[in-house]
């Protein structure tokens, strides 16, 4: 009887503990009562662009003195550009001389029936600095186009002809030296004319008749021709750096104002399209004029058509 009690105790007791807890339940959440909010995404954090560092600064102009001024003769200015094209071409050694050097044009490439004139007026004095008005005058008459080398010293000897040249739209201005000299790194020599020395001479003898020039005409020469056409190599590549074409010819015109008529004829007559021919304006006492107011209209006849360099300065060689 007693084991009989004690299992009937044993079972009341369990049925009031109710049932054993559930460890860590997950707990319910309660339905929501209105709509329900859809947030985005978070935007994805952009990177910021890397900062670029600032282009270095070109290197300085190398200092002028005025010491170099007065003894090159040159401003600030050139002077400056002087050093700049010294430490540029300095250990250079010109290896050629002469009229037809590297980076000197003598044609115009064309097939067109074409010719350029172009007049050197070379010097300062004497028949160097003549003016030969017979020759302009015919050309302007007959409205044939021209191109006009004019060096600073003839410009210095001719200063209303040179303003009078630069009003004419027939003829274009440029330059042929400040002093006529050869164009020379190393001094040389041609026809008995004293070159150019240095870099900065010929910095000088270019940019000192920009300067001359652009005050008749208001613009910079684009085309240089040096006084007697002589150069080397290393002075061209300087001309090139100081933004000019060097012209030279492929037919020469009346050899410095001392062919005769006949001779002078016979070369223009012989001239092929595209040629770049050399004359000279500041000899009025030679055969030039006389020769070409006979020679250029048979030319005219056989189709030619007188040119400035500019209007085909992209096929200039």
């Amino acid at each position: 009887m007693r084991i009989l009690w004690l299992l009937l105790l044993l079972c009341m007791l369990s049925a009031c503990a109710g049932p054993s807890p559930v460890a860590n339940p997950d707990p319910v959440q309660p339905e929501p009562s209105g709509p329900v909010e859809i947030r985005a995404a978070p935007a994805p954090i952009e990177k910021p662009a890397p900062v670029e560092k600032p282009a270095s600064p070109p290197d300085p102009m190398p200092p002028v003195t005025s010491k170099e001024m007065l003894a090159d003769g040159l401003d600030a200015e050139l002077l400056a550009l002087a050093k700049v094209m010294e430490q540029r071409y300095g250990d250079l050694t010109p290896r050629e001389w002469g009229e037809r050097v590297t980076g000197v044009i003598t044609r115009i490439d064309t097939s067109d029936k074409v010719i350029a004139l172009t007049f050197d007026a070379c010097g300062a004095s004497g028949l160097s600095a003549g003016y030969d008005r017979e020759l302009i005058d015919f050309l302007t008459q007959e409205q044939i186009p021209a191109t006009l080398f004019l060096s600073g010293q003839w410009i210095e000897a001719n200063k209303q002809i040179a303003r009078e040249l630069a009003q004419n739209p027939l003829f274009v201005i440029e330059n042929h030296g400040y002093r006529h000299r050869p164009l020379s790194v190393a001094g040389k020599n041609a026809y008995g004319i004293e070159g150019t020395g240095s870099i900065r001479e010929v910095v000088a003898e270019i940019g000192l008749n920009d300067r001359l020039i652009k005050e008749l005409t208001g613009r910079a020469p684009v085309y240089y021709r040096s006084g007697t056409a002589y150069y080397d190599e290393v002075a061209v590549m300087i001309a090139r750096d100081m933004g000019k074409e060097v012209i030279n010819f492929n037919v020469l015109g009346d050899a410095g104002a001392t062919f005769s008529n006949a001779q002078i004829e016979k070369n223009l007559l012989g001239a092929k399209p595209g040629a770049i021919i050399l004359y000279h304006m500041n000899r009025p006492e030679s055969d030039t004029a006389a020769a070409l107011i006979e020679t250029l209209p048979k030319l005219q006849e056989q189709g030619f058509r007188f040119v400035h360099l500019r209007e085909y300065h992209k096929h200039l060689k």
